[in-house]
């Protein structure tokens, strides 16, 4: 079997997700090429040596520029945050290596074009990391959509709701920077509903947003540890500058309603990635604490019997489950990255670039920095074509 040789940066929450995948896609599914973990990156060497011995890399490097120029890798995983994205990007592009990019994108929508200008001029393959489509009952609800079975689509709402900084003295880590994260709620959980009503439903055409940031300062950093941080006794405080949470309407291209809601302040919500669409024919519900489920409504059942019903998205005939288990073995988070590294592996074997690719982050970047200009001028914003 023919190899495919990664370079990841990154070691953290992101690093060691994208790592379990690369290890484990070929035992499960039957790949083209078998990824191999040639070399991990992160700027901590004592940390990134650790990282390599534990999560399998063969080699560990401090320099992401170095790793970009080894002739050696043949791709570039980029799971460091937001602020180097276009920096990374775009050397690995110059290098010739093919490129998988966490999400965001960039810090900005003119970051974002100049990495896709960067890799379509190089001719590399190019694939953002929205894992979220890859969930089982999400790829069913795409075939439900373009089978009919909804009809047409009116409306789409959705919320992603977490709690992990509602205490005020919880430090001000990287991603409660505006310079490093490029934007708070709506950035890292509003772009995953973005992508997955512009896949499921249609381009996002005009919107008006408005968010609050709810904790105006925070206890400055001493210590970082994974998607949380330590701060010192009595540390000194610095600003919030990104929003705690953001709410947005509009419309899709199609006439059907988009509503959004991203906020890291509602208690005793993990990870609360949820969304609903309704059609003329019948409605779907997800929800990614239960996403081996899919709520499904048809219009078409006989009226004694109509209502939500509940489907275990885990039969052989579901997208991706012929893979896994007995049907009923339920799969989790860390499956969606294995099916995404699955995906981006055989796109490139049949020389194809994969979806989504950093056209769509661009088009994500278009609809996130409208929300932020709305939300500033307090008006509705149109979105353009690229």
């Amino acid at each position: 079997m023919k190899e495919l040789n990664i370079g990841l940066v990154g070691y953290k929450f992101m690093g060691k997700a994208h790592s379990h995948a690369y290890k484990d896609v070929s035992m499960f599914f039957d790949v083209p090429l078998r990824p191999v973990m040639k070399v991990i990156c992160g700027r901590d060497e004592a940390n990134v040596k650790d990282a390599a011995q534990k999560f399998g890399w063969q080699e560990y490097e401090t320099s992401w520029e170095n790793l970009v120029m080894r002739n050696d890798i043949d791709l570039i995983d980029i799971t460091a945050p937001s602020n180097v994205h276009k920096d990374i990007a775009i050397a690995a592009a110059q290098a010739g290596k093919h490129i998988l990019c966490e999400k965001p994108l960039a810090l900005s929508l003119s970051d974002a074009r100049e990495m896709l200008n960067a890799v379509e001029k190089a001719g590399v393959k190019h694939m953002i990391g929205f894992n979220y489509r890859r969930a089982p009952a999400v790829q069913l609800i795409k075939e439900l959509i373009d089978n009919g079975k909804l009809g047409k689509i009116y409306h789409f709402r959705g919320l992603y709701l977490q709690d992990w900084i509602i205490d005020p003295n919880f430090p001000l880590v990287w991603r409660l920077q505006k310079e490093v994260a490029g934007s708070g709620s709506i950035g890292d959980l509003g772009a995953h509903l973005i992508d997955i009503a512009r896949y499921l439903v249609d381009e996002i055409d005009d919107i008006i947003g408005m968010g609050e940031t709810f904790v105006k300062e925070r206890p400055i950093v001493s210590e970082m540890a994974g998607l949380s941080g330590k701060a010192a006794v009595n540390a000194a405080k610095a600003p919030v500058n990104v929003d705690d949470a953001t709410v947005a309407l509009g419309h899709f291209k199609n006439g059907a309603l988009f509503v959004i809601e991203a906020t890291r302040f509602a208690a005793g919500h993990r990870n609360g990635m949820c969304f609903e669409i309704n059609g003329s024919k019948g409605s779907v519900r997800f929800n990614l604490e239960r996403m081996n489920e899919l709520q499904y409504y048809s219009s078409d059942d006989e009226e004694c019997v109509q209502g939500f019903r509940t489907i275990q998205v885990t039969e052989p005939i579901h997208p991706y489950m012929q893979a896994w288990w007995p049907a009923g073995h339920i799969i989790g988070y860390e499956h969606t990255f294995i099916h995404e590294i699955y995906d981006l592996v055989n796109s490139i074997a049949v020389n194809e670039n994969p979806e989504p690719s950093f056209y769509d982050g661009v088009k994500c970047q278009q609809v996130l920095e409208a929300i932020e200009e709305s939300t500033k001028q307090k008006r509705w914003v149109k979105i353009d074509s690229i």
